[in-house]
């Protein structure tokens, strides 16, 4: 489809009608955080079926919910579940999200998302600060018509993740009990689980952690000129790594584990934006 500006310009506008207030941050919530949005104070809740051109989230576990209120003092935007490549959606169908709440106003973006742990020296359980990312699969979220009132063309992503949020989530890790790491993203699209030797080959090419999300999110907010800060949680160790089969059995029972402290250590990055 060959969207231009109006179509997110209605998306916008709907839930813009149903709030007093202009939103200063959105976040994207992955598994283990969607009990995040419980805590927004005087939430407005709006099911995405509700909004204009908006996605449907086809995941179980993920509310399909937009919530809009305050959380550690910030006026906030949340996603209670996202949209992946897996469930069907094209690429470029994917810059939806971002591209709305850029017309809410929102000039600072929080990504968070369940990742199988690469790196040797990570644990389940464990939290990584995206600091880059790789991406070698699939068209790029940005393909077809460029909309330049979101952004130009062309762009640079080497700050994608923003270096000054980066640090202070760093900063806040020495609140925490969270074992928090910073690190390279590497995007798989799903659904599967990557094989052992997909999984040697991304420790090859740098990659710590590899995810099924994310990465789309976070390009389309380095297009609007969005200050970034993405976490992922390891929620398992990645395939051939341990000797046992990864399940979303497993994935659910550390998300649960880790959640609590992950809240915590979201809103304390939150108070300190």
């Amino acid at each position: 489809m060959d969207y231009n500006y109006e179509y997110f310009k209605k998306s916008a506008d709907y839930i813009l009608s149903k709030i007093d207030f202009k939103p200063e941050v959105a976040m994207i919530l992955g598994s283990a955080l969607g009990s995040l949005a419980e805590e927004i104070e005087n939430p407005v809740v709006i099911p995405y079926e509700d909004i204009p051109n908006f996605l449907q989230s086809t995941v179980d576990s993920h509310a399909g919910e937009l919530i809009l209120g305050t959380l550690s003092g910030k006026k906030v935007v949340c996603m209670s579940g996202r949209f992946h490549y897996y469930e069907g959606y094209d690429f470029e169908q994917l810059v939806i999200p971002i591209r709305v709440f850029k017309l809410l106003g929102v000039q600072t973006t929080i990504l968070t998302n369940a990742a199988g742990a690469v790196n040797l020296d990570y644990e389940a359980g464990d939290v990584m600060i995206i600091r880059d990312h790789i991406k070698i699969m699939g068209a790029s979220p940005l393909r077809g018509k460029n909309i330049e009132e979101f952004g130009q063309r062309f762009f640079d992503v080497g700050d994608m993740y923003t270096e000054r949020l980066r640090d202070v989530a760093k900063k806040c890790a020495a609140n925490t009990e969270l074992k928090v790491h910073e690190g390279v993203y590497f995007f798989w699209m799903g659904p599967q689980f990557e094989s052992p030797s997909e999984i040697k080959a991304i420790r090859i090419l740098g990659g710590d952690a590899a995810g099924m999300s994310t990465v789309t999110e976070s390009l389309t907010a380095a297009h609007c000129g969005m200050d970034l800060l993405a976490l992922s949680l390891m929620t398992n160790m990645a395939a051939g790594v341990l000797d046992q089969p990864i399940t979303p059995h497993e994935v659910g029972v550390i998300a649960n584990q880790s959640a609590g402290k992950l809240r915590g250590y979201l809103k304390d990055i939150l108070v300190n934006l």
